[in-house]
């Protein structure tokens, strides 16, 4: 019989995403080598950004760590509206648009152009780019192959990102059921969740953090206190000061919070969910402090997984200008000169001043998730 290996046979292992769409794109470039380029973008509903996730190609990505609102490029709204996908066979007549994201793809070499919505069950979330760097390539028959690489791409994201909502919600679930009360409310971890972003964005260059990364810090960040659903309420809810046996208590949580997500990964069968280890280091090194007087370990400086000094100063920022039942809300500038004292003594300096580089976008987070009477 003759012999045939299944080129996407690497797609139904335990492998990141990215390592996925690559697998997918070796497999078109069989019958379309002029495929150089496959990326995809997510949407941000919430605050109308698009954003770059993740790529397959020879070369670097021409477009990394890049945002753009979706309602201030017309092309790819139209797509939205219209719910189909766009051809463009000749992006030199882009030329003139003025948009970043056109320039850098013409400058990069890319001469073409295929785009389809990622929408799954009438949810749009991103869209999947196939770029060539030829011209007149994109004919019908195609876009007709391309169509089920793209869906198959959609599927692939959309199962990983379902997978990662399912944890989010069963530990929602369980800390609403478990601390009612808890002053920590859905808009602290909107807010906390972006200005964790704006952070590593900032610190991308430095730490060669790619999208993928990222994109998980940013939705890993609200599991960072997972931890609390063990502690009793006469301790999380107490409005004083905590004795020395109750603050003993205390520094437990984000061992427990380390041990829980282990748990969930086994229990829902979530061992797929890439940067895995990255929840585990925001739920257990959270409190650390870079002068070595955090807990639970007392690591001192970069000894401190860097996405867990991001999650600290984001976090902290948030909790001093939000109002709790025990203190009214500090102004941001206030909030500011706090974390300037505690850099480099409790915080990590690069990430407080990435943080307060970026003080238009943590207004405009502000604004977007302001707090009510519901939280």
């Amino acid at each position: 019989m003759p012999h045939h290996k299944d080129a996407l046979d690497s797609i139904n292992k335990t492998s990141s995403i990215a390592d996925k769409l690559k697998a997918l794109h070796k497999a078109t470039q069989q019958h379309h080598p002029f495929i150089s380029r496959i990326a995809v973008a997510l949407y941000d509903t919430n605050t109308d950004l698009l954003k770059t996730f993740i790529y397959s190609s020879e070369e670097e990505t021409p477009l990394s760590n890049y945002q753009a609102k979706l309602s201030e490029t017309e092309s790819l709204r139209k797509i939205i509206d219209a719910a189909e996908p766009r051809v463009i066979n000749d992006l030199t007549l882009l030329s003139g648009t003025r948009k970043v994201h056109s320039t850098i793809l013409l400058d990069a070499g890319y001469r073409s152009s295929y785009t389809l919505p990622m929408i799954f069950n009438d949810h749009f979330f991103g869209f999947v780019f196939f770029n060539s760097c030829e011209k007149n390539v994109f004919n019908e028959h195609v876009m007709i192959e391309l169509d089920m690489i793209g869906h198959m791409i959609t599927l692939l994201i959309f199962n990983e990102r379902a997978n990662i909502r399912t944890l989010l919600a069963t530990v929602k679930s369980a800390l609403n059921m478990t601390h009612s009360r808890d002053p920590e409310t859905a808009s602290h971890l909107e807010r906390m969740s972006r200005y964790t972003r704006l952070i590593a964005k900032k610190l991308a260059d430095k730490y060669d953090f790619d999208d993928q990364y990222i994109e998980h810090i940013y939705l890993f960040a609200p599991l960072h206190d997972l931890g609390k659903i063990k502690v009793p309420d006469r301790i999380l809810l107490k409005p004083d000061k905590l004795t020395t046996e109750e603050f003993t208590v205390m520094k437990d949580h984000p061992k427990d919070g380390r041990e829980l997500i282990d748990s969930l990964m086994e229990n829902y069968g979530l061992s797929g969910i890439g940067y895995v280890s990255m929840l585990r280091n925001i739920a257990q090194y959270h409190h650390e402090a870079v002068d070595g007087s955090g807990y639970p370990e007392g690591l001192v400086g970069e000894a401190i997984p860097i996405e867990a000094r991001i999650v600290t100063v984001a976090d902290v920022f948030d909790a001093l200008t939000s109002e709790r039942p025990y203190k009214k809300a500090w102004s941001n500038e206030e909030a500011y000169k706090k974390l300037k004292e505690m850099s480099g003594i409790q915080f990590d300096s690069q990430c407080v001043e990435a943080l307060l580089s970026n003080k238009e976008e943590i207004e405009a987070i502000q604004r977007t998730f302001m707090e009510n009477d519901y939280g």
